[in-house]
């Protein structure tokens, strides 16, 4: 599991904003269907509630979705997540390959869910990037801040897997990783080792890459400083109990359980 060793201080977006922008990559990285591409709109209302780094490709990737036949995205989206390693959305599957590591590691996610109040009620995994950041936005911002730091290795993977296949949701883990700190030093050199090895016992299947600026979800620069809370007041359509946009029901993956929130 990826940890921070020199970079220790967390630059944050503010709550409201965290819980809209992995509202909507967590929408965006969901298999296209009729009823997604009908919510892509919310897409465009939250647009005004994050800053442009955020905006701007999430709002891509739904011009994308919106335009493009669904059958042709629906095939899209298999090839790029469900046949190749490369696309793989499970964070803990490139730190811990498939091994009993792995086990134990979806277990401390289910553990972490439970302590916010939070029970898994379906099939899916609790590492599957869409039902970490769903669970970010409507449960518990704090709890999945941390998780997605435990994996920004995977995280990353991910991302310069997508951007090398140049795939059009690679802009949704964009995103995703925007959101975070900025990584350097040891941080980058670690996840550059982890897309060389690739996971135990099974190879990836990306080429070696050095410490390069694609390791950077920041491309222009430092990262963006933390703003402060009263910038953007949380919205009408995410009330301040970290519900989701409306007509987005929580994810199918898990419910509240005995959550005061």
């Amino acid at each position: 599991m990826f940890r921070r060793t020199r970079h220790t201080a967390t630059v944050r977006l503010p709550d409201d904003q965290l819980r809209i922008a992995w509202q909507v990559c967590s929408l965006l990285l969901d298999y296209p269907t009729e009823t997604l591409v009908s919510r892509l709109g919310l897409v465009r209302q939250a647009e005004g509630e994050l800053p442009a780094y955020l905006a701007e490709p999430v709002c891509r990737l739904a011009d994308h979705l919106a335009q493009t036949p669904l059958g042709r995205l629906q095939r899209d989206y298999v090839e790029t997540f469900d046949h190749t390693r490369r696309g793989c959305l499970y964070l803990t599957y490139f730190t811990a390959g498939d091994t009993r590591k792995r086990g134990v590691a979806l277990v401390q996610l289910k553990q972490a869910y439970r302590r916010s109040g939070v029970e898994l009620n379906s099939s899916e995994l609790p590492d599957h990037l869409g039902v970490v950041l769903e669970f970010g936005a409507t449960a518990d911002v704090d709890a999945a801040w941390r998780i997605l730091n435990d994996h920004r290795a995977s995280l990353e993977v991910l991302r310069v897997s997508l951007q090398e296949k140049q795939s059009p949701w690679a802009d949704a883990v964009v995103a995703v990783s925007r959101t975070l700190p900025e990584l350097v030093g040891d941080d980058a050199e670690a996840i550059a080792r982890l897309i060389e090895q690739g996971p135990p016992a099974e190879d990836v299947g990306l080429a070696p890459y050095a410490v390069d600026p694609r390791l950077n979800p920041y491309p222009w620069g430092a990262a963006p400083p933390m703003l402060p809370p009263s910038v953007n007041p949380l919205p009408d359509y995410l009330d301040p109990q970290g519900a989701p946009l409306p007509g987005l029901p929580p994810h199918d993956a898990y419910s509240t359980v005995g959550a005061d929130r």
